[in-house]
């Protein structure tokens, strides 16, 4: 397909000047002339050229005071001028190219000069438009392929999760739901600036799909344990707590397999620290108030939050209510207090 002739404005006070240049370019280039700045305004109210070239010496307006226009205007700021003159002082050579100006070509101009300085220009600009055409599609390409990798980690994540449920069958909708009261939570605290700075250096959304691992490591609990329809023995419920275990070393197991560790980093800290308590009387590993990483502290009010709501074999599920009043009777024990007073704010929501 041929290439589409590119337009070229010539702008001089003198017609044997335009008639001279525009009879060097018509070969090559759509060339179209005017007597002056004023006119030159008035084309380019309805046609953008693809380079001008720009007499200095014109009366009224001369070229320095229109190139300046001509860059103050969004419309025309990137249209390549090249100066003709017949000066030819490095001075006002110099002024030219400060202002703007792309090149400085000295009258009477040689045809060949005139061409081959034009054609360079023009080249320039259309390497320009690729190279930013290029870029636009590069971060389009970069944007689409973060999206893909995100929803593939998502539906990994979804599919696991579904497998701790699928085995873990009394808890089902949990870690949905877990993750809902998770982001109204975390709405809450940056709305009230509670742990502002470290919330907001994460990635929220990472987060929520990092939580529905939390219990991961049940898919190691055996099925006497995990299926009893009864409360566990205390022997039993030692065997129980050790998913938190497991469940830092199946992320391990993971991460290892992959370069993208910040994807599960929530997830193993969530996985390791949702059922420490503010108090040190949690486990795995008895850790006390700030100790505990946040992430952590927060899961442990989502999970207790719905496992109270929730029914079980050896109990009817809580009310929303009294699913509370047991959260605020934890303050300063189990929960960190000004998360479990945040989370009394945010339960208000629940069920919007």
């Amino acid at each position: 397909m041929q290439n589409e002739r590119k337009k070229v404005l010539i702008v001089d006070d003198n017609p044997v000047n335009l008639k001279m240049a525009r009879n060097i370019l018509m070969d090559r280039y759509d060339a179209f002339t005017v007597p002056g700045a004023e006119k030159m305004y008035q084309f380019l109210e309805k046609s953008r050229p693809d380079l001008i070239l720009l007499d200095v010496l014109m009366p009224d307006i001369d070229g320095y005071e229109a190139i300046q226009h001509l860059k103050s205007g969004s419309a025309t700021k990137n249209i390549p001028i090249i100066f003709l003159t017949s000066k030819s002082d490095t001075e006002s050579e110099l002024k030219g190219l400060s202002l703007g100006a792309a090149d400085y070509i000295s009258k009477p101009f040689a045809p060949h000069l005139l061409l081959k300085r034009i054609e360079m220009h023009l080249l320039v600009e259309s390497q320009k438009m690729e190279l930013k055409n290029f870029n636009e599609n590069l971060q389009l390409l970069v944007e689409q392929k973060t999206r893909a990798v995100l929803e593939l980690q998502n539906s990994i994540l979804l599919t696991v999760s579904d497998l701790v449920e699928f085995r873990d069958d009394v808890t089902g909708g949990h870690i949905l739901r877990t993750a809902h009261t998770l982001r109204l939570l975390l709405e809450e605290m940056l709305s009230r600036g509670v742990y502002q700075d470290e919330v907001e250096s994460w990635n929220i959304d990472l987060f929520l799909q990092s939580s529905q691992l939390h219990d991961v490591g049940k898919i190691s609990i055996h099925d006497s344990i995990l299926l009893k329809p009864a409360r566990l023995t205390s022997e039993e419920f030692e065997e129980m707590k050790k998913h938190t275990t497991f469940g830092e070393e199946i992320i391990d197991r993971i991460q290892s397999s992959t370069s993208e560790n910040d994807f599960l980093s929530h997830a193993k800290i969530m996985a390791g620290t949702h059922h420490e308590k503010w108090n040190g009387t949690g486990y795995p590993t008895c850790l006390t108030e700030t100790d505990i990483p946040l992430q952590g502290r927060l899961m442990a009010l989502a999970d207790v939050y719905d496992a109270l709501i929730s029914k079980r074999p050896y109990k009817e599920p809580f009310t929303h209510e009294e699913a509370l009043e047991i959260i605020a009777e934890g303050r300063g024990t189990h929960f960190d207090p000004a998360l479990s007073d945040l989370f009394l704010i945010a339960s208000q929501r629940f069920y919007d």
